[in-house]
């Protein structure tokens, strides 16, 4: 049966959908050697190549993990600059990749998911979607009413219209003031932009849920777990998507692996 190649890799975990959409578009995928086009179908019989190499598709165990991200870990593969990447913390598999859902600036903090299964990431990301993404912020100084108002009314930043779902205040003592915003975009550094509209100083930015997946208090930094079969189904659910067979996996946060740098 064929598809369209983007959707026959992601759901192989080869990578997202953007992702192969831009390898496509920069000529870095095949299919029995001539180079494919967008919106070109192939099928698992066919010889498909990505960078040269040849690409066995088939469907890897559908599964989700939640890695608490430390500030100062970037959400990359690979980085020029040799900083330390969240893929390093990761389970190795035995078959696909992971796939980071969004990204997280290198001075965020918070819930990271990474999933097998290329489709469920085009979902969770895909702006139609409307999956909300819960932070605490900590902020300097006072926030005067008005510009609450202004970050739920709306905005406009150099990237377009921008605004919170919601915020709630969450504490704080001297100059700094804890709170909680939602937002349904994922927009690069889009929470602490909108803050900087008002002319609020963001100093701390921890993400602490993702859709109906929340970070909690035992996860700690640097570690991740296996999401719960519950937790599983309800996230394909949000996603729009059939939940897959629970896995056969134990569904607990493990310590990293030492850093392979001195």
């Amino acid at each position: 049966m064929s598809e369209r190649i983007h959707k026959l890799l992601a759901h192989a975990g080869v990578g997202s959908r953007r992702e192969i959409e831009r390898w496509i578009a920069e000529g870095l995928i095949t299919v029995n050697g001539r180079v494919a086009k967008l919106g070109q179908t192939a099928s698992l019989e066919d010889e498909i190549t990505l960078r040269g190499e040849v690409i066995k598709p088939r469907r890897p165990e559908q599964r989700v993990i939640v890695y608490h991200k430390p500030e100062g870990e970037v959400t990359t593969r690979a980085d020029p600059q040799e900083r330390t990447t969240v893929f390093e913390h990761l389970p190795r598999l035995r078959n696909g990749r992971w796939i980071a859902v969004g990204r997280l600036d290198i001075n965020t903090a918070g819930l990271l998911l990474f999933t097998t299964d290329g489709e469920l990431a085009h979902r969770l990301m895909h702006p139609s979607t409307g999956i909300e993404r819960e932070y605490a912020v900590r902020v300097l100084g006072q926030v005067e009413p008005g510009a609450l108002q202004n970050l739920l009314n709306g905005v406009t930043l150099d990237d377009g219209p921008a605004q919170f779902e919601s915020i709630a205040e969450a504490g704080g003592s001297g100059a700094n003031h804890w709170y909680h915003v939602v937002i349904k975009e994922g927009r690069q550094r889009e929470v602490r932009r909108l803050w900087e509209s008002q002319g609020v100083t963001v100093s701390r930015l921890i993400r602490i849920r993702y859709g109906p997946i929340q970070l909690g208090a035992a996860l700690y930094l640097g570690r991740w777990r296996e999401l719960e079969p519950a937790e599983l189904r309800t996230l394909y659910q949000a996603a729009g998507l059939r939940p897959p067979r629970p896995a056969r996996l134990p569904a607990k946060a493990t310590r990293p692996p030492r850093s392979r740098r001195s």
